[in-house]
């Protein structure tokens, strides 16, 4: 008999925990999985981490915490077959170095990202380019990610997986519930933005003093998240024109449990309105700031989402387009090839046969250039004094480069 294959998924931001840790659930039942999380400079608190994986197998419930070199170490001892790496770009390539250096025979390493990504982006594929198996979540995203990848000259493979953590119960709602706003750290940027949309939401709750409008965060003041946030909605709720409504809050915690019995979901450009459509909840994609690669938003043209900020006060939600969902995170299940395509690589695995990919971008630098990634995405878990020169040397030398790159851009037209 064939022994189970052994799946290992390395994690570390709060959003990539709740992606890997859901995707390895589906995963099939008769391997033998296992979820460790790297400890970075985003590490999620245990606040974080609980809320992260609300809803998942208890078997995942407390992941060990290691460094690189612990997870070199387990990679060691475990030997796994398959290794998804549910990190951020930056630091896949770090991982995928280590393991590679630490396996005694060369898994098969896939990757992905864990919500919405579209537009396809060039730096995605890039920092992902040596991952055997690319996991994206719509066929728009598999079109446009395998279009720009042909355009950058990568080969790579995609699979299609349904977002793993979309709910499945349709919860008891009503007009009464609450009304779910879900906040993101980069989007809208500026403070001006990000004032006016929490005084829209205000304004609603004071114009439905029977229901709760909540800005469910991803972080409390203090925790880290994928993206760093610079205008916390909890410090900007002081400077509303007119004090605040009481049945307007803010409150952290895990998207499902605020999903659950709530009315309706207003939002920029967040995950959370694929889990609510998924529970047919009515939807809200404020487009006051426009509609842009910028804002994360895209992906909601033709949904027929979009309102402004007329509707956030009224309470004008929406329900999608059907001819939207099909080409966007509602295709049948049956089309994921995501598990099929880690199987076809298993095979070629077993013959000798999956080779290393070359890095092609980003690679310039040997030795320092690899101690400088590790360095940069680690940041304090890195304490190689190899990290620390490489950071000292590349500062400056990354300065001076990025200059020269501008002064060149700036003197091509004129030539």
């Amino acid at each position: 008999m064939n022994a189970p294959v052994r799946i290992l998924t390395v994690a570390d931001s709060d959003s990539y925990v709740k992606w890997g840790a859901a995707l390895l659930e589906r995963a099939p039942a008769d391997w033998e999985k296992s979820l460790l999380v790297l400890a970075t400079p985003v590490l999620p608190s245990a606040e974080q981490l609980n809320a992260a994986l609300v809803g998942i197998d208890p078997q995942f419930a407390q992941p060990s915490i290691v460094d690189l070199s612990a997870l070199a170490v387990r990679i060691a001892s475990m030997q796994p077959d398959v290794v998804m790496l549910s990190v951020r770009g930056p630091l896949v390539k770090v991982v995928f170095r280590a393991v590679l250096g630490a396996a005694a025979r060369r898994p098969v390493i896939m990757t992905g990202l864990p919500g919405i990504s579209i537009p396809a982006n060039r730096r995605a594929i890039a920092y992902r380019m040596q991952a055997d198996l690319f996991v994206l979540h719509s066929r728009r995203e598999i079109r446009e990610f395998a279009g720009l990848a042909e355009v950058m000259g990568v080969e790579q493979r995609f699979g299609l997986a349904t977002l793993p953590f979309l709910p499945h119960k349709n919860p008891s709602q009503g007009q009464d519930g609450d009304v779910i706003f879900a906040a993101q750290a980069k989007v809208p940027w500026e403070r001006t933005d990000r004032l006016a949309l929490l005084s829209w939401l205000a304004e609603s709750a004071r114009r439905h003093p029977y229901r709760r409008v909540v800005v469910k965060v991803r972080a409390a003041r203090g925790e880290q998240q994928t993206h760093a946030e610079r205008h916390d909605y909890a410090d900007l709720i002081g400077d509303l024109d007119r004090p605040a409504p009481h049945n307007l809050v803010i409150a952290g915690g895990a998207m499902a449990d605020h999903l659950a019995g709530a009315a309706a979901l207003v939002t920029i450009s967040s995950t959370a309105a694929i889990e609510a459509i998924a529970l047919d909840m009515p939807v809200l994609i404020v487009d006051d700031f426009g509609v842009s690669t910028r804002l994360i938003n895209t992906v909601f043209e033709d949904s027929g989402l979009f309102g402004n900020s007329g509707d956030v006060v009224e309470g004008r939600f929406k329900h999608p387009d059907p001819a939207w969902l099909a080409d966007n995170y509602f295709h049948a299940v049956e089309h994921d090839d995501w598990v099929s395509g880690l199987e076809q690589l298993l095979v070629l695995r077993e013959a000798g046969q999956l080779a290393v990919k070359k890095q092609k971008q980003g690679a310039f630098g040997g030795i320092l250039r690899r101690a400088w990634d590790r360095k940069r995405a680690l940041g304090r878990f890195d304490r190689s004094w190899t990290g620390s020169l490489a950071l000292a040397v590349g500062t400056p030398a990354r300065w001076v480069f990025m200059a020269a790159r501008r002064l060149r851009r700036m003197l091509l037209p004129s030539t």
